[in-house]
């Protein structure tokens, strides 16, 4: 059977756009051909390709500005780069930033269409995979393509060894996410860590990382191996990573750069390899405008990038999730699956779900207990649609919509700054957090502190 995948063909000497042009045609592919970058991505606004294949060195627009250019229209079409030796460099850094793969001048046709069949063919059998459907117990994948794509790329990912950082607001399941590339990866049968760098003090954090020897400090009565050190042959998840100090930063950059380790104390180094994945809510370009976080350990952390999309980008899949849940929560109380209404799935589909699928997991959670006659509806949920919120008055004292700790958590930080007048230095001392924290919470639950001022 012939394949059907089209091809964008993007080379600057036409003696090379015909002879890929005949290979890929006699292969089954449907190819096009453009001879520059500029034209390339007028074919992608107006055609959906499969897959490309673009020369590394051409005028006018490189292969490199091309594929960035690519990136930002669309994640996920697969690159392959043509580059002749001069330029491998450049390839090799294309592939870091997130293309499948390069081939250098002079290359083999067979082995070129090789190359692409196995790729088309993994992303298909991605796309219709049933394992798919559920990854973790508390992650249902969906339907959605996106959902099917973030997935077919997670699974190119964790085949690999390099460095992950996974973006997406609270609550879309980025730890979900880092244990499905953990899964996918050769290290699925070796230890698994995860540090939540987000309330974790700093103090604690170094010797939690890196581990410490007896004596270090006070109560220091043994030595303790750290959870860098614990994660040797497997992967360590660094969670809210954006919140770190700048002392770990440091610590932490040191040892991606060098993969090795010295407990708090110790004068010995160690050398570990473990894969990390880190995962942020936070806007790292700016924090590092800001000069809150390290650029370079940036450029470490994010070898390859995940963004997750939140719920609200996703709506087909809500009818879904809402049935997975409400039947988890209906084993787990030992009750009957409790009926969703076609009134009530419209009515979540309406919501904007800020707090995106853990929002969602915790007011079914809450429905389930209060629902009457087996039948769960929209008041069951204790959430209030977007358009009600926007109408509340900020001096109103904070209501519980949901059994949620993120809930209670926002609300106590409102409190606290109206307490202040906004002055969030002394909301911070009235939490007795810090200055970071208060900030970095701040920015997470999108409180604007000048409501309260």
């Amino acid at each position: 059977m012939k394949d059907s995948a089209t091809i964008l063909v993007v080379d600057d000497d036409t003696n090379i756009l015909e002879v890929l042009h005949a290979r890929l045609a006699a292969a089954g592919y449907s190819v096009i051909t453009a001879l520059d970058g500029p034209t390339a991505l007028k074919v992608l606004d107006e055609t959906e390709v499969d897959l490309i294949i673009s020369d590394m060195k051409m005028p006018e627009m490189s292969g490199m500005d091309l594929f960035l250019e690519i990136r930002k229209k669309d994640q996920t079409i697969p690159v392959i780069f043509l580059t002749a030796y001069g330029t491998i460099p450049d390839a090799v850094s294309a592939v870091k930033a997130g293309a499948v793969d390069y081939i250098s001048k002079p290359f083999d046709g067979k082995m070129l269409v090789a190359t692409i069949r196995d790729f088309l063919s993994a992303d298909r059998e991605a796309l219709v995979d049933p394992e798919a459907l559920l990854i973790e117990d508390d992650f249902y994948w969906g339907s959605t393509r996106k959902m099917q794509e973030l997935y077919a790329l997670i699974k190119k990912v964790g085949a690999s060894n390099v460095n992950v950082l996974i973006l997406g607001e609270s609550g879309v399941g980025k730890e979900c996410i880092a244990k499905a590339v953990h899964n996918h990866s050769s290290r699925r049968n070796n230890a698994y860590i995860v540090v939540d760098c987000g309330s974790t003090p700093p103090g604690i954090l170094e010797s939690e990382l890196f581990g410490h020897i007896k004596g270090a400090f006070t109560n220091a009565v043994q030595d303790k191996q750290g959870l860098i050190e614990a994660a040797a042959g497997g992967t360590l998840f660094l969670d809210e990573i954006g919140n770190i100090s700048a002392d770990m930063q440091s610590r932490l950059l040191r040892f991606l750069e060098e993969r090795t380790i010295r407990r708090v104390g110790a004068i010995k180094e160690l050398s570990v390899d473990c894969r990390v994945i880190s995962a942020t809510n936070a806007d790292l370009p700016m924090e590092i405008k800001e000069g809150q976080f390290r650029q370079d350990l940036y450029y470490r952390l994010r070898v390859i990038t995940i963004n997750v999309p939140p719920l609200r980008e996703r709506k087909e899949d809500i009818g879904a999730l809402a049935r997975f849940f409400v039947e988890r929560h209906c084993e787990a109380q030992g009750i009957p699956v409790v009926e969703i209404p076609e009134e009530t799935l419209r009515w979540m589909e309406d919501y904007q779900w800020p707090g995106n699928v853990r929002e969602l997991k915790n007011a079914l959670e809450a429905g389930v207990v209060l629902c009457r006659n087996n039948r769960l509806l929209p008041d069951d949920l204790q959430l209030t649609l977007p358009e009600k919120e926007l109408e509340q008055d900020v001096s109103a004292e904070p209501e519980d919509r949901s059994f949620s700790i993120e809930n209670s958590e926002k609300d106590a930080i409102i409190r606290a700054l109206r307490e202040t007048g906004g002055v969030q230095k002394r909301a911070a001392e009235l939490l007795d957090i810090s200055r970071r924290s208060i900030h970095y919470k701040i920015k997470k639950y999108n409180i604007q502190v000048s409501d309260y001022k």
